[in-house]
């Protein structure tokens, strides 16, 4: 079964009719007790009355804005009323009420194995919001722990599809890397899952995502050597790219003719200066010449 809507009566034009109903119904309670001789059908009529006004009160009820009423008769679900205001229905509906606004789930921090199976703390926070309040009351015992339990479940799939981190120029999708592309795919992991309970996922991002603490300290050396690494590799393609433009300056602009011994004595001597750590010394090379 499906939500359908169900129409109900304004609330102000029954308060009128049962104002009515009530003033009448007194009126002729009155009547006919008043009388030296009362008369029984005017007395029996006027309580009559106050019965049925007494439920025509009972089937008031208000819906907020943003929240919506499913309306149940002995077990059988008649419809959703989500039209804010003052309403009445028939008094023998049960009423249950059930809000439309959007929600937060501050998820909490979950450990986990990555694609690497490294250990790690993830969580995440989704945006939700009951769209089909039939599915949300009657297909799932409790939407909201329902939502809470769906989304520590997809949170803890997704951790395992991708690697915390990568360290090549690969293309692929890490999970520091790459938060909107991840964020997307939870999202839509738990629109899939929820999609029963009548719910949508306006939103999910993650809100904490660290290596665990038994390995927080490896893993920071490991991302030190590779940073390391990386600037090493940059510091030796610039000087290997600047050693070959001296050369090749020198050559042109025919300052010293240099042969291959030389040149290579030249390429040492550069590269050690372009790629030392320390700051460069300068030396003075004298030759005594005895005749």
């Amino acid at each position: 079964m499906k939500e359908k809507d169900i129409k109900t009566i304004p609330g102000l034009t029954m308060f009128f009719i049962s104002t009515l109903l009530l003033i009448l119904s007194l009126l002729l309670f009155f009547i006919g007790v008043s009388k030296d001789i009362p008369n029984p059908l005017f007395i029996i009529v006027g309580i009559l009355g106050g019965i049925v006004w007494f439920f025509i009160i009972i089937g008031f009820f208000i819906v907020q804005p943003n929240e919506a009423c499913a309306l149940i008769l002995l077990g059988d679900y008649k419809g959703t009323l989500k039209t804010s205001g003052w309403h009445w229905a028939n008094p023998f509906l049960s009423k249950k009420k059930i809000s439309l606004r959007s929600r937060n789930l501050n998820g909490e921090k979950l450990k986990v194995n990555d694609e690497m199976g490294n250990p790690i703390e993830i969580a995440a926070v989704v945006v939700w919001r009951v769209s089909n309040t039939f599915q949300a009351l009657f297909e799932v015992e409790n939407y909201s722990d329902y939502v809470k339990v769906q989304s520590e479940s997809a949170i803890r799939h997704l951790a395992g599809l991708y690697p915390y981190d990568i360290t090549d120029d690969s293309h692929e999708l890490s999970l520091r890397g790459s938060t909107d592309e991840v964020s997307e795919a939870l999202r839509k992991e738990l629109q899939v899952r929820l999609g029963n309970a009548g719910v949508i996922v306006e939103e999910a991002r993650l809100s904490h995502l660290a290596y665990a603490q038994e390995i927080a300290a490896a893993m920071l050396q490991r991302q030190q050597a590779s940073a390391i690494i990386a600037a090493r590799q940059m510091i030796v393609e610039g000087a290997v790219g600047m050693v070959e433009m001296a050369l090749k300056k020198l050559s042109e602009k025919k300052v010293v003719e240099l042969d291959d011994e030389k040149k290579a004595a030249m390429v040492t001597n550069l590269m050690v200066v372009l790629c030392s750590e320390r700051s460069v010394q300068p030396t003075i090379n004298s030759t005594n010449t005895h005749k």
